[in-house]
Formats: C-alpha cells, sequence, structure tokens
C-alpha cells in the first residue's frame, strides 16, 4: 500500500537524515529456487530485477479475472495484518491460485497506490507487488520528487522477499497507507535496500532499491511481517489528511536538521 491516489505519494512536509533507523526488517530467509520455464497458467515473465512482463496469451485469462471483482482491503484491526505471512512453495507459484492473486494486487495497486502485500487482501503470503508511473507521480512537485529520490519504474514482482539495508543512510518522510486511510505519519527507512527473492514467475530476484522505491519495499515488506507504519511512525506527528500541511513537533535527536537531504523551510529541522 502506499499514497495520494497511493499513501506514499505525496509528502507536503518533508525530513529526512543521513542516520540509521531504530528498526531493521529481519524477514524469513530464502534459499532462491533456480530458473524454470514457465508453465501455461504464469500470467508473465520476471526479469532479475523483479520487473514483471505480461504474456498476451494470458490476456482473456486477465479479463476474466477482473470480471470477479476485486477484494476489498483489509482495515487496520484485521488480524491478518498482524501475521508473519507464509512462504509460498515454489511448487505452487505458477498455480492459478498465486498467479491470479498477483494479477489482482497489480490491477489495486495501479488504481490505487505504489505498492501492495498480499495480507492488505486477505492473502496470507509473501507477495508483494510494486509500480510507480510518471502518471502516478505528476502531481507532485519536482523539488518534492527530487528530494525523495523518486522516479518511475515498470511493475515488479516479489514472491518470498528477503530485504537488507545496502547502506547507513536514511531518511524521514510522511507514509500512508491503505490499510489505514486517511492519517499520515514520518516514518524513518533505509535510503537503499538489497532485494533477493522469486518473481512472479518463479525465477530468482535480486536488485538494489533506492529513494523511494526502496521506501516502498520497506513498507510492504513490513505488511509481511505483521508490521504497519504507525508501529515506526514518530507518534508525534500523526495526522490526518486535513493536517498535513501543518508545521511538524520541534526538532528533537532522531529527526535532527539536514536541509540537504530533503527537510523543506519550516518542515520541522
Amino acid at each position: 500500500c502506499v499514497w495520494g491516489r497511493s499513501p506514499l505519494l505525496r509528502a507536503p512536509s518533508l525530513a529526512a537524515v543521513a542516520t540509521p533507523p531504530r528498526h531493521v526488517t529481519s524477514p524469513v530467509s530464502l534459499q532462491p529456487s533456480a530458473r524454470r520455464s514457465l508453465t501455461r497458467s504464469a500470467y508473465g515473465a520476471s526479469q532479475s530485477d523483479g520487473t514483471w512482463e505480461p504474456i498476451a496469451t494470458n490476456a482473456f485469462g486477465n479479463l476474466i479475472n477482473l470480471a470477479k471483482g476485486q477484494r476489498e482491503i483489509v482495515q487496520a484491526g484485521t488480524p491478518c495484518l498482524r501475521d508473519i505471512a507464509a512462504e509460498v512453495p515454489v511448487k505452487d507459484i505458477d498455480s492459478a491460485e498465486i498467479q491470479e492473486t498477483i494479477q489482482e494486487m497489480l490491477g489495486i495497486c495501479r488504481g490505487r497506490g505504489v505498492g501492495l502485500a498480499a495480507p492488505q487482501i486477505g492473502v496470507a503470503y509473501r507477495i508483494f507487488v510494486l509500480e510507480d508511473t510518471e502518471e502516478g507521480m505528476s502531481d507532485v512537485g519536482e523539488e518534492e520528487l527530487a528530494a525523495q529520490e523518486r522516479t518511475p519504474f515498470a511493475a515488479k514482482v516479489v514472491v518470498n522477499p528477503v530485504v537488507t539495508p545496502a547502506g547507513n543512510a536514511s531518511a524521514a518522510f510522511f507514509e500512508g497507507c491503505l490499510s489505514v486511510q486517511g492519517y499520515r505519519g514520518l516514518v524513518r527507512r533505509w535510503l537503499q535496500v538489497r532485494v533477493t527473492g522469486l518473481g512472479g514467475d518463479g525465477t530468482p530476484v535480486d536488485f538494489i532499491a533506492k529513494g523511494w522505491q526502496a521506501r516502498i519495499v520497506q513498507h510492504e515488506m513490513d505488511h509481511l511481517n505483521g508490521v504497519l507504519y504507525i508501529d515506526r511512525m514518530d507518534t508525534r506527528t500523526f495526522r490526518r489528511l486535513d493536517k498535513l500541511d501543518e508545521p511538524l513537533p520541534p526538532a528533537h535527536p532522531e529527526f535532527g536538521a539536514a536541509p540537504a537531504l530533503g527537510v523543506c523551510e519550516g518542515g520541522g529541522g
């Protein structure tokens, strides 16, 4: 999950510093499988960076899935959002169940966010999808995009992901979530992370996510471990959407002042 149209899309007030966050993701370990050939049930092909390329021959099947309707995004308080999701058995990745789940997640992500984790639609598997388009960031100013280190990227699908920091620098920006609708809070995240796991067709993926993409990855990885952004945020910055432009609390050691890393004037530095 993620803002505007997606929970991580806007940050009217910005804050960032180059110090490590207090929390580090501790995902389930994974031994990626060897590259496997696609079966008829797979709806696309994955590149090594997780980029998902739909297969045209499955277009009819995709239409059928859309006709079934999309599941609702579950909200905070739903037990599945607090459970640790299960790894997907490698032999099941190309099953109709998993492939249809991936397609549904991509559809929801494209319409409402820049990322989505399977538990958000009530599916207790370790799967997340990401996509950030030029259209999706069209209402964000150039200065803000630069501060967020945000650039467009094609859809990515990662199954059984492992996420580890790839550096010591971090940044704090406002986050929201499709499962905690109507609110935002400042969250500190690593600026670079390494992502390994399997693609949507079961092939190994291994890539470095930077800037805003790294934030999305960490946000979705948290969902797979039963963690919401409200568990990581500075609670004093928690606010409703209509209060986003209000000043941040006075500076304190966790944030500090670092204008070069994206703190807007009057934004809490």
